[in-house]
């Protein structure tokens, strides 16, 4: 269910249904299909998801976190990946963590400011974001600016309590957090048979293979390591001598079967 095929019938159903649209291009429009992403843990695998949609002729919207303990959005490799899929037409936005923050109207605050130094490190305007694990205060909020876009505003997102896969909503909301679909799967009838669909995806929990949490996690770890190793020998020297050795360690996790 997380393979790069399993995502193509995803983007073939969207194409499919004449609806695929970005956000500007979805405001104030009677039905649209909006696919999202956001970028957690991994700018490769994020990077290869998007060549897979560029493959097929279509393009997204992907949002960066500002502040991530796993990636860096400024770094100069980051930075290559990110102008080559906006080179490639995918819209590049803002993440946004609250980071513990409680007060709705300091987050209302903060979310321009970070727009605007990633516009400024990125080269280009940043008009677009996403809340990372929004809490019902910051949904319930509806932020709102000029000229921005936020994928939780009403135009896009229909908040609502205890919402299940049936609930019926102005806008169908379909997310693959937890590494399981909530609020239903992104079939062709899904997509066709509701006016308003947006969709949200991880890239981390999308490869190739297509595998489960726990062998996805696995992989993840371990492209994590390996990249470890590379990015501190492409900054120093220090360690050349053991850069095999580190590069050959076996990690104490298996993939099942």
């Amino acid at each position: 269910m997380f393979s790069y095929d399993d995502y193509r019938e995803i983007i073939r159903a969207i194409k499919d249904s004449k609806k695929g649209m970005k956000y500007p291009d979805a405001y104030g429009k009677d039905e649209f299909a909006i696919m999202r992403h956001d970028v957690e843990y991994s700018i490769e695998r994020a990077y290869e998801l998007s060549l897979v949609e560029t493959e097929m002729d279509f393009s997204s919207t992907w949002f960066f976190q500002f502040t991530n303990n796993t990636y860096n959005p400024f770094s100069r490799t980051t930075m290559e990946c990110i102008h080559k899929m906006r080179d490639n037409g995918h819209t590049i936005g803002l993440h946004y963590a609250l980071d513990g923050e409680t007060d709705m109207e300091v987050v209302r605050g903060r979310i321009p400011k970070q727009l605007e130094i990633m516009s400024y490190m990125l080269g280009f305007e940043i008009n677009q974001f996403s809340i990372h694990r929004p809490p019902s205060e910051a949904l319930a909020a509806n932020f709102k600016y000029t000229g921005i876009f936020n994928a939780y505003q009403d135009d896009f997102f229909t908040y609502a309590e205890g919402v299940t896969d049936s609930t019926p909503l102005n806008v169908k909301y379909m997310s693959d957090a937890n590494h399981i679909w909530r609020y239903g799967y992104p079939t062709r009838e899904n997509i066709m048979n509701n006016k308003k669909v947006q969709i949200l995806t991880h890239p981390f929990a999308w490869c190739e293979h297509g595998y489960d949490n726990h062998d996805n996690y696995v992989t993840l770890v371990k492209e994590k390591y390996a990249e470890t190793i590379h990015s501190i020998n492409d900054e120093c020297k220090d360690f050349k001598e053991y850069l095999d050795e580190f590069l050959d360690a076996r990690i104490d996790l298996n993939i099942s079967g």
